[in-house]
């Protein structure tokens, strides 16, 4: 049997938590978000993938804990919908707390939280959509915000309340890096063409 080295090898704790989220990753999720709505980035600073994205297209809030704004703890006085890239280590307790908000939200996590008693639980007292992809998404690590460490050996998607139409859907990741400390294209959006299955869903 085949040995992923890659996985066996890696940090599975708080200190492999520094996964920032490259540009690519949140474009297949533009077209999900109604323009009109408030996004919430609890897990993100001013230079963040999804802050500079979103705030193209929407008015986003965004906090940190290292600016004392514990997600756990805080929340903003309005917000409409909650995205982020959370700590890989809390995800059951950030899963749970954007169930307890009651608020449509979108997390990138693990393809493997799927499984877990705990969480399956959690899913099936509630609700769950994925945005699944066909490519792992190579993250930002060690701190280097210019290129992404290529050879990521897990899956990634969104997992997702009320911000999908359907409970599985499917996008291509067209990779490329870019620097988190440059300006955010909303022109990169065109790029993105409906997968297989929305077609599909469009011609029924």
């Amino acid at each position: 049997m085949a040995i992923n080295k890659a996985y066996l090898n890696a940090r599975h704790d708080e200190s492999s938590d520094e996964c920032m989220t490259p540009f690519y990753a949140v474009e297949p999720l533009l077209k999900y978000i109604p323009r009109n709505k408030t996004v919430w980035c609890p897990f993100d600073k001013e230079w963040s993938a999804f802050v500079k994205l979103l705030s193209t297209r929407n008015e986003v809030i965004h906090s940190h804990i290292d600016e004392g704004k514990d997600f756990f703890t805080y929340k903003p006085k309005h917000f409409d919908i909650i995205i982020s890239n959370p700590p890989f280590s809390c995800k059951d307790k950030v899963l749970q707390r954007c169930y307890e908000l009651n608020k449509p939200f979108a997390m990138l996590l693990p393809v493997s939280c799927i499984q877990g008693k705990k969480r399956v639980e959690m899913f099936m007292k509630n609700s769950l959509q994925i945005l699944a992809f066909d490519l792992r998404v190579d993250y930002h690590t060690r701190g280097n915000m210019q290129e992404t460490t290529k050879a990521t050996y897990f899956g990634s998607a969104f997992f997702c309340k009320d911000i999908l139409p359907l409970s599985l859907m499917f996008a291509s990741l067209k990779k490329y890096d870019q620097s988190l400390g440059e300006k955010a294209s909303a022109k990169r959006e065109r790029l993105y063409q409906p997968s297989l299955f929305e077609e599909f869903e469009e011609m029924a």
